[in-house]
């Protein structure tokens, strides 16, 4: 089977997309990012990936409305498609596949 080549930021990234289901965009994901892993990124790193996702077709974007508090400008805020769901979907079964395979004591402190 064909499996969906995701590397492991983008797989961050994509994940937190789906978290904020719709409200996404470079600053929130930025934010939640932090919030969620403790792992600090720039604006710029985060929007290159949400943009790289969307070439792939795992996000879709639209331009949200201007706000004053923005400037005037717009948000370009990120959702999941469904080919991005189903690719987070194999690679979480994935994951759980070779997590079962560990031998019992194998992560086991000490035991090197």
């Amino acid at each position: 089977m064909r499996r969906t080549y995701l590397g492991e930021f983008e797989e961050v990234v994509l994940l937190m997309v789906a978290i904020l289901d719709g409200e996404g965009y470079g600053v929130t994901v930025s934010q939640a990012l932090e919030e969620h892993t403790g792992r600090v990124v720039t604006f710029g790193t985060v929007h290159n990936t949400l943009i790289r996702l969307e070439e792939k077709g795992f996000v879709q974007s639209e331009l949200g409305g201007a706000t004053a508090e923005r400037g005037g400008r717009r948000k370009r805020l990120f959702r999941i498609t469904a080919l991005g769901s189903r690719a987070l979907q194999e690679l979480q079964q994935l994951r759980q596949e070779l997590w079962q395979l560990l031998p019992p004591n194998t992560l086991r402190l000490g035991s090197v």
